[in-house]
Formats: structure tokens, C-alpha cells, sequence
């Protein structure tokens, strides 16, 4: 597939405390007693630690909206019957050119040198007008399957952003990408919603 959701990378970022060694500091010797740290006030040291954030991550089963979401079934009704007409129309000649073979088998006994040299040109000629025409028919579906998956794609992507932007998602991944979250992370899949946004949005148009 050359096109597909893509991924999305959370970068968390950690701040470190600055650390000096000792021997990088110059000695400094005093008569002086030292002087002592001020006492924290007590509203300061029994303040709490602020409490990490929780990142949303949303999770889809591509399968699943392909299989349930009204594109999806659209989608695959499409390819199935484009598919099945090629097969059709390579079947018919296929058959023509069985007929072809069998009737010049048939005959080839009777037929001067001339006639079995024009019939074998002949069958050559529909043999490899079947290959072209098969060869043809594939690429036309791999490439009306490109298309149309390029486009489903972009639907499950626009849902999936605007699904992510309405319900506070971080991001919205596919699910077999989702390997590890942390503990800060909230993880859930919404294929369902998605189905049911992309649904709703078909209905729309």
C-alpha cells in the first residue's frame, strides 16, 4: 500500500535537574561561621508535588471500519464487482480461444500446410491478444485499488482528526502500532466511535 494512516509519534519530554560536580567549584575559605538556611515556610513544604498530566491516546482497528463503516462496505462492494466483471470478460475469451484450439485440432489432419500455418498464426494472434487483455485488466484493478483505498484512508484520517480534536485525544493511532503506554497514558480504542462518525458524515453528503 502506498498510502496509510500516518503514524504518529509522541515525543515525552523530561527535564533533568542540573547537576555541578564538586571540583569544578573553587574552594573559598572563610573566617566566617557559615550561615545557615533559612527555614522553608511550612505553607511551602507541605505544598504536594504537582500531579502528571494524563495523555489521551485513541487506538482503531482498520479491519474492523473497513469491515463495519458504510465506506468500508461500499469500498469492497466496488472492488468485488469490478473485479468480477474482468474475470468475466477473460473468462469469455479464454472460452473463445478453447473453442478455437479444439476446432483446429479437429481439422488439422485435412488441412494443407498453408491452412495449418494461417490457423496456428491465428490462434497465436488470439492467444496473446488474451494475454494483454488479461495483463491490462490487472492493472486497471490494482490501480482502481490504489484509488479507492487512497481515499478511504483519507476518510478514516479526517475522522479521525476531527473525532480527536472534539474528545481530547493526544492522538489516534492504528491499533496493531500501539505496542506500550506508560502509566501517564490513557489508552482507548475507538474504532466504534469512528465507524459511527464516518457513518454519520456519509449521510451528511
Amino acid at each position: 500500500m502506498t498510502t496509510a494512516l500516518k503514524r504518529i509519534l509522541i515525543a515525552c519530554l523530561i527535564a533533568l535537574p542540573s547537576f555541578v560536580h564538586a571540583a569544578d567549584v573553587p574552594e573559598v575559605k572563610t573566617a566566617t561561621p557559615p550561615q545557615t538556611t533559612a527555614p522553608v515556610p511550612a505553607e511551602v513544604a507541605s505544598k504536594p508535588a504537582p500531579a502528571a498530566q494524563t495523555v489521551r491516546i485513541g487506538s482503531v482497528d482498520i479491519a474492523r471500519i473497513g469491515a463495519e463503516s458504510e465506506r468500508g462496505k461500499a469500498f469492497k462492494t466496488l472492488l468485488d464487482r469490478r473485479k468480477s466483471a474482468l474475470q468475466g470478460k477473460i473468462d469469455g475469451k479464454k472460452k473463445a480461444l478453447d473453442k478455437l484450439k479444439t476446432s483446429i485440432e479437429a481439422k488439422i489432419a485435412t488441412m494443407t500446410p498453408k491452412q495449418r500455418e494461417a490457423k496456428t498464426k491465428e490462434f497465436q494472434k488470439k492467444l496473446e491478444e488474451l494475454q494483454k487483455f488479461a495483463q491490462a485488466s490487472e492493472e486497471e484493478f490494482v490501480s482502481l485499488q490504489e484509488k479507492e483505498s487512497k481515499t478511504f484512508y483519507d476518510a478514516i484520517e479526517q475522522a479521525a482528526t476531527a473525532y480527536g480534536n472534539s474528545n481530547g485525544f493526544a492522538a489516534i493511532v492504528v491499533k496493531r502500532e500501539l505496542l506500550y503506554v506508560g502509566s501517564s497514558v490513557e489508552a482507548q480504542d475507538v474504532t466504534e466511535g469512528l465507524i459511527k462518525a464516518m457513518n454519520q458524515a456519509d449521510q451528511k453528503k
